[in-house]
């Protein structure tokens, strides 16, 4: 494993910066305050190839692969996007580019890729419900099979962009829970148009992340063409552990220039703050010890979520580095912007100095899009060999 930082990488991630740096915290303050999606960056990140930084040329892409979609991320959140622009990633290279080009068809490779790279078409996903939360095995959306057609119903809550989202990618039952034997069967992927009449949204108001909208989805008697169905009916479970592995890295990439951000907004501030004497407070220790110990915290999640990405672009299994660089990434991000905060004092608190953005924002992220306690549930089972407690 190499991670020495390529010509090629290098003059990515320069490229990004400036565009980060064009796209600052005040434009980041500014989308927030209106609760509005950042279109303006988002298509420049179209026009210059980084939304398809992992789709193959052939469509339309850059074709290199989720390490390099990392260094954007981390970026573009260093810059001023914050923990957020994660979820932007998240929801269109992720969920649909990266299910799509490992698992969907020729035809709707052709058909969604080169469009969504150019940052013309934007894609949600529909996984999580009101009665399972973390336990997705146990979905009751329904796709049932009507000659060439689909009918689903369900509910889904907690879905991410969906007020921009041109396609939606479902995931519902077409068998029964009680009709499998394996658990994980039985469950398929379905590429839907998000503004079909038979799909109601209703927006959840929440603390953070006011430029991607939330919401509730009602689906009822939806008629989707088996056109429309990734790979194979009832393999979708596995399709989907290769999306989610990648939503977890990129999720930590967010972190990690979230934290990056906050860190270097504190540290700023302490050595120009001048309070009881002619000293910067940033000359204290009790200022000192936590940054610092929020640098190493930070260079080490980085480490294991480059090592989860090396791993992804190589296919080989990544879930327990992608799933223990969000536990230590969530923690580090939150504690700097935590610190950042208490290092500011009450301008900490105000609007004008950014922190309590990232703050709001980054406190989700010990949440979703997997908590701390399934992480630590896996770690538990899948490495130390310790009996499933749930």
């Amino acid at each position: 494993m190499n991670f020495e930082i390529t010509d090629e990488q290098k003059m990515m991630r320069d490229g990004v910066r400036q565009i980060a740096e064009d796209f600052g915290l005040d434009y980041w303050r500014e989308k927030d305050d209106k609760h509005e999606f950042v279109h303006e960056l988002w298509s420049e990140l179209g026009k210059n190839g980084y939304i398809g930084v992992a789709v193959p040329e052939k469509f339309g892409g850059v074709g290199l692969g989720m390490m390099e979609m990392t260094m954007v991320i981390e970026e573009l959140a260093k810059g001023g996007a914050g923990s957020t622009v994660a979820q932007l990633f998240m929801l269109t290279p992720v969920f649909g580019g990266v299910t799509i080009d490992l698992h969907g068809s020729e035809a709707q490779k052709e058909q969604y890729l080169t469009k969504m790279s150019a940052g013309q078409l934007n894609f949600c996903m529909a996984l999580t419900e009101p009665n399972a939360g973390s336990n997705s095995l146990e979905i009751t959306t329904t796709a049932r099979k009507e000659e060439d057609h689909y009918v689903i119903n369900g509910q889904k809550i907690w879905i991410s962009g969906t007020d921009v989202a041109d396609k939606m990618l479902i995931v519902a039952r077409t068998t029964k829970r009680s009709e499998v034997q394996k658990k994980t069967d039985g469950i398929s992927l379905f590429l839907v148009d998000t503004r079909d009449p038979a799909i109601t949204l209703q927006p959840i108001e929440k603390v953070g992340t006011h430029c991607v909208r939330s919401d509730t989805v009602f689906i009822e008697n939806l008629r989707v063409h088996k056109d429309n169905l990734i790979g194979e009916e009832g393999k979708g479970w596995s399709y989907l552990l290769d999306t989610l592995n990648a939503e977890r890295i990129v999720t930590t990439a967010g972190l990690i220039g979230t934290g990056q951000l906050a860190l270097q907004l504190a540290v700023n501030y302490a050595k120009e703050r001048v309070v009881f004497n002619d000293t910067p407070i940033g000359a204290y220790q009790g200022i000192q010890f936590p940054l610092a110990k929020i640098r190493a915290e930070l260079e080490l999640a980085q480490l294991m979520n480059y090592k989860a990405a090396w791993l992804y672009d190589q296919k080989k299994p990544n879930g327990t580095e992608a799933n223990m660089a969000k536990l230590i990434a969530a923690e580090a991000a939150f504690h700097a912007c935590d610190q950042a905060m208490q290092v500011m004092g009450g301008y900490g608190y105000a609007k004008e100095y950014h922190i309590e953005r990232l703050w709001r924002d980054v406190r989700l992220f010990k949440i979703a899009p997997v908590s701390e306690e399934m992480i630590l549930n896996y770690i538990s089972q899948h490495d130390l060999g310790l009996p499933r407690s749930y």
